[in-house]
């Protein structure tokens, strides 16, 4: 089998491409290798922004294994409903996830109940840790998806653009080919190829560019769970428009209605409806806590002018009463002072009569006896 991969519009030829390699006669899977630097990485910036924010790091670490066990769980389960058929007559090979089989969005749902019941247990605000769980998300992602360039698959449809890759079309699923496809295949070197969009790249940028835009949001959200939203949202966008040139769809059963595109698009419309309404209620009680605030400030100064209006006039109340009280014992004293001086007048007086009287009844005598 031809194991290269060509870019035209680049001039890039990649002669061997590898899907996976052996270690001890133990096959790995390059794709596999990717996921787990791309979670490693993801726990990592993690832990080093919940210690920077003055978390707990070992809770987000727990969060992570727990997430990680559900993720995978949820992630085969939905795959495994919607295709049913390839496992109804073998039911063990469910849990050969070796082979492929995984759906993302059923992952992300398993990894959120997985993640709020481990929450609920620890007393932890899920919506808290979601918040910075997605940013680590993200990271596997943008690696993550390189995965795909290696497995030959989440290409998407026919395109001759500068970024157009090309595939030998013996290396791909032939129920990934369309009809597009095959009108348009190339002969290269003796070798038929198709030439298609290189859709885990597109995703892989467009994750990077929601890191960077929740990053710089981190420090502004107005509520808990903001990020995690805005990132179900942005993801949701992006996902939407690639998934409609996938070929690899997985349809509702009886249907050509794509599973992925509805979760998608439903994603996007409603955490945004969310995040806006979530905002405005959150700048309105901003703004009533806000009046509330003044309020209790302005009665705590009117209460403070009152008490210093009090002290005032206790203080007032209290120089006049001093005030008061010695003008009345300046007066007592003045009167007492007028007493004592009257009362010296007045015995003064009756001294200087008393001789007069003496003498008046000494003559009296004198002149009332007869001469001899």
């Amino acid at each position: 089998m031809d194991m290269s991969i060509r870019f035209p519009g680049l001039n890039l030829v990649l002669d061997h491409v590898p899907r996976s390699f052996e270690i001890f006669g133990f096959e790995i899977t390059i794709y596999g290798v990717l996921i787990a630097i791309g979670m490693l990485l993801g726990i990592f910036f993690v832990v080093l922004e919940a210690r920077r924010n003055h978390e707990d790091p070992d809770a987000y670490l727990d969060l992570a294994i727990i997430t990680l066990l559900s993720g995978v769980a949820g992630a085969r389960l939905l795959y495994a409903a919607f295709s049913w058929s390839l496992y109804k007559n073998d039911s063990g090979q469910l849990l050969n996830i070796r082979s492929g089989g995984l759906m993302f969005y059923g992952g992300l749902l398993g990894g959120v109940l997985g993640g709020a019941v481990y929450c609920r247990i620890r007393k932890k605000s899920f919506w808290q840790m979601a918040d910075l769980a997605c940013m680590g998300l993200l990271i596997g992602q943008i690696i993550g998806k390189w995965g795909s360039f290696f497995n030959r698959e989440s290409f998407g449809e026919y395109a001759d653009n500068i970024f157009s890759m090309q595939l030998p079309l013996t290396a791909v699923r032939a129920g990934e080919v369309t009809t597009a496809m095959r009108e348009k295949l190339q002969t290269v070197d003796g070798g038929t190829w198709i030439l298609v969009q290189p859709l885990f790249f597109y995703e892989s940028l467009w994750c990077l560019l929601v890191l960077l835009m929740l990053m710089m949001l981190l420090r502004k959200k107005v509520f808990q769970g903001e990020i995690f939203l805005r990132y179900l949202a942005g993801y949701g966008l992006g996902r939407a428009v690639l998934q409609w040139f996938r070929t690899d769809k997985i349809l509702f059963p009886g249907t050509g209605v794509d599973v992925s595109l509805v979760i998608s698009v439903i994603l996007f419309v409603l955490c945004t409806v969310v995040v806006a309404v979530k905002r405005v209620m959150s700048r309105k009680r901003a703004k009533v806590r806000m009046r509330r605030i003044e309020k209790d400030q302005q009665a705590e100064k009117e209460a403070e002018q009152q008490r210093e209006n009090v002290a005032e006039n206790l203080e007032t109340e209290t120089v006049q009463g001093e005030k008061n009280g010695s003008e009345r014992d300046t007066e007592e004293r003045g009167s007492s002072s007028e007493s004592v001086t009257f009362a010296a007048a007045a015995g003064g007086t009756e001294e200087a009569g008393q001789p007069d009287q003496e003498q008046e009844r000494s003559s009296e005598e004198s002149g009332g006896q007869p001469k001899s």
